[in-house]
């Protein structure tokens, strides 16, 4: 078994404390606990944010690495601020306003002491609205490496809220890079271009909040913006072809331009397991 790991979280102001708190105890309150926990604050923090931060590093002395950033740098930057932070070479990402299953680092450990050149390693999410208890749509991601590579030329082939990964092998393949909202596909399909192995356990490892605005997070035109680089890169790598190119831009674009109440249809109905 690895020695151990560390947990690699971001928060800005914009967050709630009501959400943070669950969701930092679901990761303290894993059957194999973290050994480092690394927590960025995207800027200034509201009063209720900074008291719930402060409550964990007195709470848990040695554990946490609060990294202060003086300016909001977007989700990319904080990140790539917090992973060279971070202590051991396996890193769970997390969310600040999910909630972790009790299990799911154990497994992933337990995936990559099985695997050792395994770099990347997600699983299914299962999201709800508000209330975690009320979940109505799991989100299942390809098991294999083959199906994530064949996967990843239409859709991000990983719930980056569940993904553990090296932490040499997100360096080697440039870190996170400021995508629109496809940080975490552009970095998956950078490292698999590099060889990395990847795979995705088949159980929910976290419970996914979809009720904070995330459908509308995912349309206009400065998504829409994004997608465009985000394929324009994937193209100019050679990842895909020129008929995916346009082919995913299609349907993407379409999704982007929808109203958010079809954005939601499409997301639960179409693109998940709806329960």
């Amino acid at each position: 078994m690895y020695p151990g790991y560390s947990v690699l979280m971001s928060v800005y102001k914009k967050e709630s404390a009501e959400y943070l708190v669950p969701a930092v105890q679901s990761m303290l309150g894993q059957t194999v606990p973290p050994s480092d926990f690394v927590l960025v604050c995207d800027g200034p923090l509201t009063a209720g944010l900074d008291q719930a931060v402060s409550s964990f590093e007195s709470g848990y002395p040695g554990l946490f690495q609060v990294v202060r950033l003086e300016e909001n740098r977007g989700l990319a930057g904080a990140l790539n601020e917090g992973l060279e932070r971070c202590r051991y070479g396996l890193v769970a990402r997390m969310d600040s306003d999910d909630i972790a299953l009790p299990g799911r680092c154990r497994l992933q450990l337990g995936a990559f002491e099985k695997d050792p050149g395994l770099a990347l390693c997600s699983g299914d999410i299962a999201e709800f609205e508000t209330e975690a208890g009320g979940v109505s749509c799991i989100r299942h991601v390809p098991r294999s490496h083959g199906e994530i590579l064949t996967f990843a030329r239409r859709r991000n082939p990983m719930n980056h809220m569940a993904v553990m990964y090296k932490k040499g092998a997100v360096e080697g393949a440039g870190g996170y890079v400021d995508v629109g909202l496809a940080e975490d596909y552009y970095l998956w399909v950078r490292m698999l271009q590099k060889g990395y192995r990847a795979c995705n356990i088949g159980e929910v490892l976290v419970h996914a909040r979809v009720g904070n605005g995330m459908h509308a997070r995912r349309g206009g035109l400065g998504y829409v913006r994004g997608v465009l680089d985000l394929e324009g890169r994937m193209l100019g790598s050679g990842f895909i072809t020129r008929r995916e190119y346009l082919g995913n831009c299609a349907v993407r674009v379409a999704g982007g331009l929808a109203p958010v109440w079809a954005r939601k249809l499409l997301y639960g109905r179409v693109l998940r397991g709806r329960l």
